[in-house]
């Protein structure tokens, strides 16, 4: 039963948070309820007011007429001892209550002597038994204080409960006072008043419903072409660039239809422009990057020929051959990294995936820049595991993304050692490349990937790099099923976290190796310091961001 309740509560509180006419229905139908019941109670409180003010208006006139009447028979008698005395209280009372013009009424007449108890009888009219209907209080003012006084009391009279107006006056006489009391049943002031009552409330709950009814009109009015530029937005944002809305009409909604196909059509015209001039621009880099190999084979050939001589040339000369050389192996490797990057904006990049051992991998890596590292006084080590890596991976791939990401780490290590480090778990694989420079700042890690970034344009390349490797890297990584990570902090450094799936297909959860290094400082016990930024295959082109770096992943949409 309690689960029952919690699924009811969970979904009326979702749907009143998804809907806006259930919240406009409904705040509409509480307020109309709350004013409705209030107005009705008051038109029901006057209705019953009136009534009784009535009611008692008609009950003192004939209190005073009967009074006055009753005073002039008793006034012939001076003792209350005297014969006739009692027959005249019984011919007044029988009058008196002959006089009601309703004679089914119910209206009970008594005069009582509170003042000659034992010496004269009181009597009523009808002959039915009122002392439990006078109360003590009204005796007390009517007898004793002599003034006119009322009540309401309910009591049973001939069989019957019912609610009385009860009146009472003194009636003075020669001999001393009697009481004279009126009983005016208020059954009909009741039913009438609980007539209109139940007239007011049934009037009222139609208001509240037909207040409801209007409001859900309205809203849904308002709110179908809302949900119907929802879905055309999302239609649109799925790729279906010729979805439109509906115009009708010349309202103010018909305004925002027309707006919104405005805004389409003009997006569609733009999106078309800007995929036809992709198009075109990566058609032009392929075909520029086709169209030079033929002369920089020819000029590869005469630079090779000078090169292979220089030593017969004056120092000048030969430095020259040695420049030359340096910069068309950087342009011919400038040409395979566009050529590359347009096969991955093509689509047309294919992935050779085999069971790979990635520790001889990175040894070749590591191999492969130790010139370069002896060079600028850094030292690689190595951090692997004593058995085999084996994941299913290209390796070309693999081991391009490795080259990119520890030369850039040994040109930004400040002669400072480089850490490679492999970890391996039953899903996935991963690779980090740990440096202590200069670090990255804040909001760099969301550009150090782009094409031809670079942290510090000033700064010379020590291996004479494109600017097109990490994006290469990145696209390599994606098209793994991976991701491409970096954590850095100014003066400590960065690491760079390659993490692929152990089997070609699989979804990556987590990483075998936290991304933010051990050694990273924690200022003020806070969390590291330093930018984060996680790219892989995420969901909808998103960024994938790990805030606290341990591989726990969370997904931002771009």
């Amino acid at each position: 039963m309690a689960g029952r309740s919690a699924r009811l509560g969970a979904g009326l509180h979702q749907t009143w948070r998804r809907s806006l006419q259930v919240r406009v229905v409904t705040i509409t139908l509480v307020a109309s309820s709350m004013l409705v019941g209030g107005f009705a109670y008051l038109i029901a409180d006057k209705i019953t007011n009136i009534l009784l003010e009535n009611a008692e208006t008609d009950v003192l006139a004939r209190l005073h007429s009967g009074s006055e009447y009753a005073a002039k028979q008793f006034s012939l008698y001076g003792q209350p001892q005297e014969a006739q005395l009692q027959d005249t209280i019984d011919g007044t009372v029988n009058y008196l209550a002959g006089g009601d013009p309703q004679q089914t009424s119910g209206v009970v007449v008594a005069i009582t002597a509170d003042r000659f108890t034992g010496v004269i009888t009181p009597r009523t009219s009808p002959d039915v038994q009122v002392r439990p209907l006078i109360s003590p209080e009204l005796r007390a003012s009517v007898a004793g204080r002599s003034v006119v006084a009322h009540q309401i009391r309910t009591g049973t009279l001939a069989g019957k409960r019912t609610k009385y107006l009860v009146y009472g006056s003194p009636v003075p006489t020669r001999f001393g006072q009697l009481e004279l009391y009126y009983l005016v049943p208020l059954a009909r002031q009741d039913a009438t008043a609980a007539d209109a009552r139940a007239t007011v409330v049934a009037t009222g709950v139609a208001l509240v419903l037909l207040l409801g009814l209007l409001a859900a009109l309205v809203t849904r009015l308002v709110v179908t072409p809302v949900r119907v530029a929802a879905r055309t937005a999302q239609r649109l944002s799925a790729g279906l660039l010729d979805q439109r809305m509906v115009v009708n009409g010349e309202d103010d909604l018909a305004l925002l239809a027309a707006s919104f196909n405005q805004m389409a059509t003009n997006l569609q015209r733009q999106i078309l422009r800007l995929e036809e001039m992709s198009r075109l621009q990566r058609r032009f880099t392929s075909d520029v990057s086709h169209e030079l190999r033929t002369p920089l084979t020819t000029v590869r050939m005469a630079a090779d020929l000078i090169f292979a001589e220089r030593d017969e040339f004056d120092p000048a000369v030969a430095r020259s051959a040695e420049l030359l050389q340096a910069e068309l192996d950087r342009f011919e490797e400038l040409l395979t990294d566009l050529l590359e990057i347009s096969r991955f904006d093509a689509g047309f990049a294919m992935l050779d995936s085999e069971p790979t051992d990635l520790v001889p991998v990175v040894h070749r890596v590591a191999d492969r820049l130790a010139g370069l590292a002896e060079r600028v006084g850094v030292t690689i080590e190595l951090d692997l595991p004593a058995t085999p890596a084996i994941a299913e991976v290209d390796p070309r791939r693999v081991e391009r993304v490795l080259r990119n990401l520890v030369g850039n780490a040994v040109e930004h290590g400040e002669a400072k050692p480089v850490l490679i480090t492999l970890g391996m778990d039953a899903s996935a694989v991963a690779i980090t490349v740990r440096d202590h420079g200069v670090g990255l700042k804040p909001g760099e890690e969301k550009l150090v990937f782009n094409r031809f970034w670079r942290a510090d344009p000033s700064r010379a390349r020590q291996t004479g790099g494109t600017g097109l490797g990490l994006s290469i890297s990145l696209e390599d990584a994606r098209l793994h099923g991976g991701w491409l990570e970096a954590w850095g902090a100014p003066g400590q450094g960065a690491q760079f976290r390659l993490t692929l799936p152990a089997r070609a297909g699989d979804r990556l959860t987590t990483s075998p190796l936290r991304l933010v290094p051990a050694d990273a400082a924690l200022p003020f016990g806070g969390p590291r310091t330093g930018g984060l930024l996680a790219i892989g295959p995420g969901s909808a082109g998103g960024l994938t961001v790990d805030p606290a770096g341990d591989g726990d992943r969370a997904e931002v949409q771009s």
